[in-house]
């Protein structure tokens, strides 16, 4: 993409009503405006980064047996009544009247809906285990929507719902889940430490957050460095596998991990003080089992292998979609902007031609831009301004692409151009083959 011919309208004042680095470097870079208070549009290139997110997260829930659907985001009440959520929701709860006078409301999750979806279709054992999720719009009507998209009243969610004959089964769901989760977030390149969460009245030890590391965080947050040292991600479970996964799960919640909410300070004690890890995090996950909460309210019952009816045990698992973008680059950004992890990068590569008046760098530039397309797959935005190099680099590290091939007419001279990576900063002067064969490896 030519940056002339793109919209991609950065700023370079910070807006006073952006409080933490996220909201700052997202309305500074040009990936969201805000259209009313809470919500966001989602210009190019931040629908270019929500969209590779999205991908990844869609990904690892396919790896894991999850089926895609997509339910609507509005709802009717008479679910909620059924399950008795509707009074006691709250005013978080946008509740609206169709022309019809029918009580609707915009959807901030979906536990009822998927839930009568599936009572509706299943009638024995044979069409359980299954675990359905969607990618949706939500809305919560927050009474003080505050730091752009990380408390924002619209919010793109994953949230994932699995039914199992038995408590065993949910147990099993539930592990998928858990590995899915650590897969994804490793994928996306950031440091998401699954912690033990409030259970509610189900109690139990199937309720974890993943956190975010970041200091702008709204849970403070404790963990033993250990979980850092094994690569949760490489273990491999089949269905099947139940005693394996019972020792992962095992192993996993025997690192400590906790928030400020579920800290245990004598368990805490226990971990050795150079290992111990505090500061403050973003929750950006849930996975949480709540057995028959919505089955046994809402009438679920299928045929058991006896003949005897069971109502079928549930678990949800949601990703805030929109909300790990944020994340994201609270957890990787310098004084000079956003640094992206490569998987959710809008572009891979920023070209840059220091001379849109030099015929040569023009030329030289037009050459690399074509040959870079085919290596990075279109991923590469070129910046054939006639703008002043100091912007051309500001913009560019603003809006955090991995790389940065500068093309100049001292450069030509020698035949070498400049890659620099965002990440470290680091800077090399390559011929040209030099850099296409770098950034193609």
């Amino acid at each position: 993409m030519r940056l002339s011919r793109y919209f991609m309208p950065v700023a370079k004042e910070t807006p006073a009503d952006a409080q933490i680095v996220s909201h700052k470097l997202m309305l500074r870079a040009g990936l969201i405006r805000q259209t009313a208070a809470g919500i966001y549009a989602w210009l190019p290139l931040g629908q270019r980064v929500l969209r590779n997110i999205e991908q990844i997260v869609r990904e690892e829930q396919d790896r894991a047996g999850a089926i895609e659907l997509l339910m609507p985001t509005l709802q009717s009440a008479d679910l909620w009544r059924q399950s008795g959520r509707y009074d006691a929701y709250g005013p978080e709860m946008l509740r609206i009247k169709d022309r019809h006078e029918r009580e609707l409301l915009y959807g901030p999750t979906n536990e009822e809906m998927i839930t009568a979806i599936f009572r509706d279709s299943a009638r024995s054992y044979r069409d359980l285990p299954r675990t359905l999720y969607h990618i949706q719009w939500k809305f919560r009507d927050e009474i003080r929507p505050r730091f752009g998209v990380m408390r924002g009243r619209e919010f793109l969610m994953k949230d994932a719902y699995s039914f199992d004959m038995d408590e065993a089964g949910a147990r099993h769901s539930y592990f998928e889940q858990l590995q899915a989760y650590i897969r994804t977030f490793r994928r996306l390149g950031v440091q998401a430490v699954p912690m033990k969460a409030a259970s509610g009245p189900i109690g139990g030890d199937l309720s974890h957050e993943f956190i975010v590391l970041a200091p702008t965080g709204e849970s403070e947050v404790f963990y033993d460095a250990a979980f850092e040292a094994e690569d949760w991600s490489s273990h491999r479970f089949e269905r099947g596998d139940t005693a394996g996964l019972n020792a992962f799960f095992k192993r996993l919640t025997s690192v400590y991990a906790a928030t400020d909410e579920t800290h245990d300070e004598a368990r805490w004690a226990e971990v050795p003080a150079d290992r111990q890890r505090q500061g403050r995090g973003i929750e950006v996950g849930h996975i949480f089992y709540f057995g028959t909460k919505y089955s046994a309210s809402m009438g679920m019952k299928v045929q058991g292998r006896d003949g005897a009816e069971v109502v079928p045990q549930m678990g949800s698992y949601g990703i805030g979609v929109s909300r790990l973008m944020g994340a994201i680059i609270e957890a990787s950004h310098d004084d000079a902007g956003i640094i992206w992890p490569e998987a959710v990068a809008p572009y891979q590569v920023g070209l840059i031609n220091m001379r849109a008046d030099h015929a040569g760098c023009v030329a030289a530039a037009d050459d690399i831009y074509a040959k870079l397309g085919g290596l990075a797959g279109g991923r590469v935005l070129y910046d054939d301004r006639d703008e002043r190099g100091g912007a051309k680099f500001a913009t560019m590290d603003l809006i955090g692409l991995p790389w940065q091939v500068v093309i100049g007419p001292k450069g030509l001279e020698r035949g070498v151009v400049e890659l620099k990576q965002r990440r470290t900063g680091e800077k090399q002067e390559l011929s040209v083959e030099s850099a296409l064969a770098r950034l193609a490896g």
